[in-house]
């Protein structure tokens, strides 16, 4: 991130007489409507004319009405749609130079300068070459008397930013592409029915899912449901996988497992590169083992659906930065592909994306299968280690005479029980003896603790709330008898899995050490709740899970008002005194307003909200959204805003309210809280089993630094160890929050995409970056 060239230039004049197109191309993917509605309504917020490309690459050919101008109006109500309403073709006349000049003249003649591209890297290579060609397709069309001089001259250079719209995942250089999160949230919705099946008749199911040339799909479900095995293109198994595979199902079986899971992708292959097929894998075990196997092929189910409250929000982000660097771009700009890398949007060249794409594949078919896990990048990289360190790995024989405890505190939220899992084997493949603490620190204090084994985590992954029981209690007050039972049990190390509790519970550990010295322990603590307001990280386990039944809820109420027309609803949303779920479930449904403790608000401000309320009733667009966070104002509250919004629409709109409440702590984790809770608990404990060799001192560990108790958290685009001590500076303690909060920043797009007119700051943005290639050992 770096300051603007031009922090003069006012965002609002930024598009005056410049027109973008937007289109989609290739397959379809969830959340490329919500990149269509956020490119169509930041393009006309900057002053400048949208058009949309109907049919992909085919409307840019064909012209006519395919090409036509866009309104404020007519990307109402995409949000939740899946596919792409402006329609995708594969198509073979724009391969062509001639469909191509075709093309060139379409856009000259509306004066279309800037192109907007959605689609996956042969649409992007496509939109490249395009670019590369403009000034001799122009040349071409001036001397076929196609187009005149003077209109040449005006479009003399096309600027073309792409968006990656692809469900594989197969794009190097950006973290997730549009589309990814919402394919896993099918896949995990079907393997969940799948499972309850499998274990009333101890099964063995092979799923098979998308994914030709990349495994990410794959893996990631493997990872989210602990399958016995996974298939992938970047790392075919060994050359005597048959007898494995067929040791680790008898292996599982004989430990009380009732299920099986295989996971394949559709491009599994052997290391001779002959393909791994579904039938194959079944008749080995049903021959070998003679399991009762049954093949799941997903298929298009895995394009298909809702697209997922990351993708929404990811497709509105990606939009706001693709006008943003069509319009900043000069001739000499490379054409770029605008990713989301951690929390942050980039921008990357986009010809060094595809290379690196294509290094992957030509590493794969030359057997440089570690070169092309590498090349995918750290989160694939990442995610295939600790796949393999919690499937492949039996707990060894030599025990390392450490005893971790673990514990849950706070709320409950999903995916709590998949961090405890991933812990609990990482310590056991350690060679740890780890200890679950029930019902939190009051567990601690009056001793229920007991070891917790491999076989008893089983299945977790999937599972809502928290298996270990969960109290809000802090230490405070039962200092000595935690200090007692630490001793008693012999705790040389403490996993705290939890919200703001377990963070402020682990600083009164720390604070007690001097007076306590069994506290004097390797500490750390893995922020889970659905507030995600935790210090030191910039997301919570639980907070995806929490934000998707919001964002359904809503997608819900704003259905039903579309029947009932002029209708406002006014949603209530948990979060404490963050305002965290409010405002992104207010990018991802749409709403017009989120009010959060964190941005101050007046009555003024509420008279603003309902006038603007009041002339979109005008409009074709005759429903509204309000979201509240609980605590964001004590005088204000829900019954205040629906009261007043109730008076002043009288005669123009009527009002409904609901407060959602615990649902939002309940159900099934999301596919991210699944990955995110395994990947953090198998940190926390590879980290702890490091720390405990630094603090043995004299035959007894001793652990009293402030780096011996931290928070593992998530910032920007790493997983990172942060000091408890440390984060206290930086936290409202009163209030419960941090004082500094990342997704403050992207609020001003939420009331851009809702036609509020405000200033967009963009004296922070994002320059052109490189793909940081991985160094390769050839």
């Amino acid at each position: 991130m770096a300051n603007d060239l031009h922090p003069t230039t006012d965002p609002t004049k930024m598009g005056l007489g410049r027109s973008i197109a937007v289109l989609t191309s290739g397959g379809d993917a969830q959340g490329m409507n919500a990149a269509v509605r956020a490119t169509v309504r930041v393009g006309l917020y900057t002053g400048a004319k949208v058009y949309f490309v109907h049919e992909g690459y085919q409307g840019l050919v064909d012209g006519g009405d395919n090409i036509r101008l866009a309104t404020w109006e007519s990307v109402s109500m995409m949000l939740q749609l899946g596919g792409t309403v402006i329609g995708s073709a594969r198509c073979m006349d724009f391969r062509s130079r001639e469909g191509r000049t075709k093309a060139a003249c379409n856009l000259v003649k509306l004066g279309i300068t800037n192109l907007c591209v959605i689609g996956g890297d042969g649409s992007l290579t496509g939109a490249n070459d395009f670019r590369t060609e403009w000034s001799g397709l122009l040349s071409d069309l001036v001397q076929d008397g196609k187009i005149t001089d003077t209109e040449a001259k005006k479009s003399s250079h096309l600027n073309i930013v792409g968006m990656v719209g692809s469900i594989d995942n197969d794009f190097c250089g950006t973290d997730m592409t549009i589309g990814t999160d919402s394919a896993l949230h099918r896949i995990i919705e079907v393997l969940d029915a799948i499972t309850t099946t499998a274990q009333s008749h101890q099964r063995t199911f092979i799923l098979e899912v998308m994914g030709r040339h990349c495994g990410y799909l794959a893996l990631v479900t493997a990872l989210s449901c602990g399958a016995d095995w996974v298939f992938i293109p970047e790392m075919p198994p060994d050359d005597d996988w048959e007898n494995h595979l067929c040791r680790r199902l008898a292996d599982q079986r004989a430990r009380g497992s009732r299920l099986n899971v295989i996971i394949v992708a559709e491009g599994a292959m052997c290391r001779d590169g002959k393909p791994i097929t579904s039938d194959q894998i079944k008749e080995l075990v049903t021959d070998r083992l003679g399991f009762d196997t049954r093949i799941t092929v997903l298929g298009h189910v895995q394009r298909g659906g809702t697209p997922s409250a990351f993708d929404r929000i990811l497709g509105s982000r990606m939009g706001v930065e693709a006008v943003m660097a069509l319009l900043e771009a000069t001739p000499d700009t490379p054409a770029c592909v605008v990713s989301l890398s951690g929390n942050q949007a980039v921008r990357l060249p986009l010809m060094e994306c595809v290379q690196v794409t294509k290094d992957v594949t030509n590493a794969m078919a030359e057997g440089r299968f570690e070169d092309a896990i590498k090349l995918r990048g750290k989160s694939f990289e990442n995610n295939w280690n600790i796949y393999k360190l919690l499937a492949h790995i039996n707990p060894p024989d030599v025990k390392s005479n450490i005893n971790v405890a673990i514990m849950n505190i706070g709320a409950p939220c999903a995916g709590m029980n998949a961090a405890v899992r991933s812990a609990v084997r990482i310590g056991l493949i350690e060679g740890h003896t780890m200890l679950a603490v029930h019902d939190g620190f009051d567990g601690l204090a009056h001793g229920q603790i007991e070891p917790i084994t491999w076989t008893s985590v089983t299945g977790w992954t999937g599972k809502g709330g928290s298996m270990l029981g969960t109290k809000r209690t802090l230490p405070g007050k039962v200092l000595e008898e935690i200090s007692l039972n630490i001793a008693k049990f012999n705790i040389h190390a403490l996993v705290i899995i939890g919200g703001f509790e377990a963070y402020v519970g682990g600083l009164e550990l720390v604070q007690a050490r001097e007076k306590y010295e069994e506290l004097c322990i390797p500490m750390v603590v893995i922020p889970a709740t659905v507030s995600n307001n935790v210090p030191g990280s910039d997301f919570s386990i639980g907070a995806d899970t929490a934000l998707n039944t919001i964002t359904a809820t809503c997608d819900r109420i704003k259905q039903s008002a579309a029947g009932t027309k002029r209708r406002v609803f006014i949603v209530e949303t948990m979060g404490g005194y963050c305002g965290y779920l409010a405002t992104m479930a207010g990018l991802a449904a749409g709403a017009d307003a989120a009010y959060i403790y964190e941005e101050k608000f007046s009555i003024k401000d509420l008279e603003v909200n309902v006038e603007h309320l009041l002339n979109k009733m005008k409009t074709t667009v005759k429903r509204g959204l309000i979201l509240r966070n609980e605590n964001s104002n004590a005088n204000y509250t829900t019954d205040f805003i629906f009261n007043l919004y109730s008076e002043e629409g009288k005669g123009v709109f009527d009002c409904r309210k609901n407060v959602l409440g615990h649902m939002q702590q309940g159900g099934t984790p999301t596919p991210f809280d699944r990955t995110f809770g395994t990947k953090m608990g198998a940190k926390s404990v590879l980290w702890l089993s490091e720390k405990l060799k630094d603090c043995y001192r004299h035959g007894r560990i001793f652990a009293n630094t402030p780096d011996s108790a931290c928070v593992l958290g998530m910032r920007k685009r790493a997983l990172t160890f942060q000091p408890l001590s440390e984060l206290k500076e930086d936290t409202d303690l009163e209030h419960r929050i941090p004082k500094t909060q990342w997704w403050l920043k992207i609020r001003p797009i939420m009331k851009i995409l809702a036609k509020y007119d405000i200033k967009l700051d963009t004296s922070e943005h994002a320059d052109m970056e490189h793909v940081i290639k991985s160094p390769l050992g050839k």
